[in-house]
């Protein structure tokens, strides 16, 4: 009797095109006002994200901090995001989770449309979330975040300009 054994699956052609999104960077960026509340002010970013790949390619984890400042330079906070993303067969789609110091956890669903990868949450949260990463050469591209609060339309809450290190 022999026994045949899976080999892990590799998806080689789809994790290449979405490591393209996923450099390591430095940003600057905005924030609009109200995004932390009503009658919160305009906010300024200045970040950084480092990824690396992880179970043989399967998946890529990223890690993003992110300092933000009143328009005055003021220090407000320091925030931090830690990102998985990767292919699934399945669903023939790329998915995503996300865990930040602000206690949000998301799962997300993308896709790429030639320079644009687009992620969105999945389900019925009450906050839902819409994060595009279009990218500009191999030096630059952007990343803006919006959100639809209970059902409404989504709005941009942040946009910033990605260098790559």
């Amino acid at each position: 009797m022999t026994t045949t054994l899976a080999l892990p699956p590799q998806h080689v052609e789809q994790m290449a095109r979405l490591a393209r999104f996923h450099r390591n960077v430095r940003w600057t960026g905005t924030i609009q006002p109200g995004s932390y509340g009503p009658g919160s002010p305009a906010l300024t970013t200045i970040g950084e994200a480092r990824y690396r790949t992880i179970q043989n390619g399967l998946w890529i984890l990223g890690e993003h901090e992110q300092d933000v400042y009143l328009t005055d330079g003021t220090f407000v906070r320091h925030t931090q995001l830690h990102w998985i993303a990767g292919w699934d067969p399945e669903t023939g789609e790329y998915q995503a989770s996300t865990a930040d110091s602000e206690g949000h956890f998301t799962f997300l669903t993308g896709h790429i449309a030639g320079r644009l990868l687009t992620f969105d949450s999945i389900g019925h949260p009450r906050l839902r979330t819409r994060l595009f990463w279009h990218v500009a050469d191999a030096e630059t591209m952007t990343w803006r975040t919006e959100v639809s609060v209970e059902g409404g339309p989504y709005e941009l809450v942040e946009r910033n300009v990605c260098t790559t290190l």
